[in-house]
């Protein structure tokens, strides 16, 4: 949400004074904040100021203020979460990459990478749209804006920002309160309570409640206000009765009222359909003591005092919730019979309570985290245990580590994503709905996600409006087009890329399916071309005549239908040739006669050549036909084909060691294949490359493969080879169209430098 602004009109020099006091004054307010920083930080926040109030020189604000009084306003939030340098630099400068025609290269050269990453990445989330609002797209967003940001300061900031323009509502368009407020609830708030930024969180929802509903925050505030009153006395009263019991237990602790805020007594009023009068539990008191094991004893001199409600306690310091928050809850019978709600924490614990992610900075300021810091101070070195155990919970302390051993804020912000959505990515559909994915998850994963048909017919993609590779990973905010085509059928290559289980059975259910029908394909065509070779010219038709002819030969073969005897043969299971014997006799019987010239004609035609039965190869065969890993054949090699035992058609070169002896054991096994004038595809094959050793040299190689347009598949770099050796033996496996294309490939490899030699392997 971007607040209203407009050109200053021409303006007199009294006025134009008037706004520049006023943004002179609210920087010095900002500046007052700042003396947790260094001399030179507190100077490069001054820079980066007169930079932005130069940038946003002439525009407003709706109220009538110069611009730069927004983002001096949230660089003072940031301050007050004792953010760095950078981050406050980054508060001040965060609209001026969209607005005011800066560029990200005149902000590097300015104030450096880190803050320019940090404007961008403002940026960038500002261009997000929330375009629906249903509840888990509203999780996903809040998800996918948390994914986004590389830093966590980014999210800080942004935060600030959206406080600032939520107390500032009044001076936007009345229209534009209920859209900007349901984001705010629906989006920031959330994310605000995931990073255990309570204060802030509280805040947006009850000022969300204020421009969302007018009307029932009015009444709402007006009852909260008469009850306040009237239980004056009764708050008077446990204040006195706790201090008393404290300090007979000698235990010193800080107390302080806590009211329940206006949003969340109207949520539990909506929600149990309760009235005002029946929200028992509108006040509680925050006790602060000294240690993790005072928490407890102060739990007990509570209870002494006041009867405690049952299922009414909650032990958070034992279990923190997973934004770090800690905490002992409890609930007692008060005065009156009222029920009061009571939390015991630690000053650690209080801090994190309020700020949760940014206590990290937080506590930089603390003298007492010197000890985590590895100050050699006596007191630090004594107490560095003690404190370690005040911190209490382990996701704090480690985020803590993470910023002291590297000061990256990058890792840390890593380490705070992996631990609220450790296993997700969030893109967009181009129609704006947000898809949450497993890390890891590619283009062919998406596509599946939206609809089967979709990822079975797809084609390619882009992401961000670039095409890119299927096996691409997805990255938060991606927007994904998958381009689709009639033709398009899922490749067995997929399998090994996709991350989810529902693109893995959807195309595993279709490769089967396809299977099953090329294997029947298959199985026609070996049966017609065995029947050829016994002098028949074609197979009998499947209509009502020919019917008892098929079922006679389904009862010799043991196979139930015609489709299942095909796929048989196709796969192996059945030989074709005994089968057309058969058939053959069958149709004798029926009065058919052989012709004796096209049984000739079949039977002696040599294997090497091209025949009227021979198997048309074109590279789209799928899992029926396999092309043989011993030898490696590509279009141009002699090739025979091997009917193996139930598994599909194996193409073998002629010269083949394999094949020879398969044939000298199952030579009935072997059938005519041939090449397509086009094959559809490139074909894999082995070569060697000699070269000598040197720095350099594989990237030599890898270029010459790639300019003779060679797809690299795998690269073996000889590592049994002696260390020192003068030449080295580096193993390629590429993909070629056909043999004068593998011919090309080594040519240009002998031409490079440092190549000594190039053959292919076939063995």
């Amino acid at each position: 949400m971007k607040p209203t602004r407009a050109k200053a009109p021409a303006k007199s020099p009294k006025l134009a004074a008037e706004a520049a006091n006023a943004a002179a004054a609210s920087f010095a307010a900002l500046t007052a904040k700042l003396d947790y920083l260094a001399a030179d930080d507190v100077e490069s926040i001054r820079k980066a100021y007169r930079f932005a109030d130069e940038a946003h020189l002439g525009q407003m604000r709706g109220n009538g203020e110069p611009y730069i009084t927004h983002p001096i306003s949230v660089a003072s939030l940031c301050a007050e979460w004792k953010l760095d340098a950078q981050a406050l630099m980054a508060a001040l400068m965060h609209d001026t990459l969209e607005d005011c025609g800066v560029t990200k290269a005149e902000i590097i050269e300015k104030f450096g990478s880190p803050v320019a990453e940090l404007v961008d990445g403002l940026t960038k989330l500002d261009k997000l749209e929330f375009n629906t609002r249903e509840e888990n797209q509203a999780e996903s967003f809040r998800k996918m804006l948390l994914a986004m940001a590389r830093d966590v300061r980014v999210i800080l900031i942004k935060l600030a920002d959206r406080s600032h323009n939520m107390r500032t509502m009044d001076d936007m368009p009345r229209a534009k309160w209920p859209r900007i407020s349901r984001e705010t609830l629906d989006i920031y708030a959330p994310i605000a309570h995931r990073l255990g930024l309570n204060q802030t969180y509280r805040e947006l929802q009850d000022l969300s409640f204020r421009y969302l509903h007018p009307w029932r925050y009015a009444t709402l505030t007006r009852a909260v206000q008469k009850a306040r009153s009237r239980r004056r006395d009764l708050i008077q009263k446990v204040e006195r009765d706790i201090e008393a019991s404290f300090d007979q237990a000698k235990l010193p602790i800080v107390i302080s009222g806590r009211e329940k805020t206006l949003f969340s007594i109207y949520k539990k009023m909506d929600s149990k359909h309760l009235s005002f009068a029946e929200v028992t539990d509108i006040y509680g008191f925050r006790l602060i003591v000294p240690g993790i094991t005072d928490c407890y004893t102060a739990l007990g001199v509570l209870h002494q005092l006041y009867k405690p409600v049952p299922g009414k306690f909650k032990d958070h310091i034992a279990i923190p919730k997973i934004n770090g928050y800690q905490s002992l809850h409890t609930t007692v019978v008060g005065p009156s019979g009222v029920n009061v709600e009571f939390q015991m924490r630690t000053e650690p614990m209080h801090v994190v309570a309020e700020s949760g992610v940014a206590a990290h900075w937080l506590y930089k300021s603390h003298g007492e985290q010197q000890a985590l810091d590895g100050v050699d101070a006596p007191e630090a070195s004594s107490n560095s245990a003690q404190e370690a155990d005040r911190l209490g919970t382990q996701w704090l302390k480690s985020l803590l580590d993470i910023h002291n051993e590297n000061r990256d804020a990058s890792d840390f912000w890593e380490h705070v994503k992996i631990d609220l959505f450790p296993d997700a990515v969030y893109v967009f559909t181009p129609k704006s709905e947000i898809m949450a994915m497993p890390r890891g998850a590619t283009v062919v994963d998406f596509a599946y996600a939206v609809h089967t048909d979709v990822g079975d017919h797809t084609m390619g993609a882009k992401v961000n409006g670039e095409q890119v590779p299927l096996r691409t990973e997805l990255k938060n905010g991606d927007v994904i087009e998958v381009i689709t085509a009639e033709f398009s059928k899922p490749n067995p290559a997929w399998l090994g890329f996709v991350r989810t289980a529902r693109a893995r059975s959807k195309i595993r259910h279709h490769l089967k399916t396809l299977s099953l029908h090329e294997s029947e394909d298959l199985g026609e065509k070996l049966l017609l071309q065995a029947l050829r070779a016994e002098g028949i010219n074609a197979l009998p038709d499947t209509d009502e005549a020919s019917q008892a002819l098929w079922a006679k030969l389904l009862r010799f073969s043991g196979n139930q239908s015609r489709t299942e005897m095909l796929a048989d043969i196709g796969l192996g299971k059945r030989v074709a040739s005994i089968l057309a014997k058969r058939l053959v006799i069958l149709l004798a019987e029926a009065g058919q006669k052989i012709d004796p010239l096209l049984m000739s004609k079949e039977r002696f035609t040599a294997h090497e050549q091209i025949s009227q039965g021979a198997i048309v190869l074109d590279g789209r065969d799928g899992g029926t036909v396999q092309y043989a890993t011993c030898c490696q054949p590509i279009p141009g090699d002699a090739i025979t084909g091997y009917l193996g035992r139930g598994e599909g058609l194996h193409v073998h070169t002629a010269t083949c060691s394999v094949a020879q002896k398969l044939m000298q054991k199952d030579k009935e096994r072997f059938i005519a294949v041939e090449w397509s004038d086009e094959p559809l595809r490139a074909f894999s094959t082995t070569i060697v490359v000699t070269v000598q050793s040197g720095k350099g040299v594989l990237a030599k190689v890898a270029a010459a493969l790639a300019s003779a347009e060679a797809d690299i598949k795998s690269v073996d770099l000889g590592r049994d080879s002696e260390v020192g050796a003068p030449t080295a033996d580096l193993r390629f496996v590429v993909d070629v169209r056909d043999t004068a294309h593998l011919d090309a490939v080594l040519r240009t490899l002998a031409r490079t430098a440092r190549v000594n030699k190039a053959k292919r392997i076939t063995g």
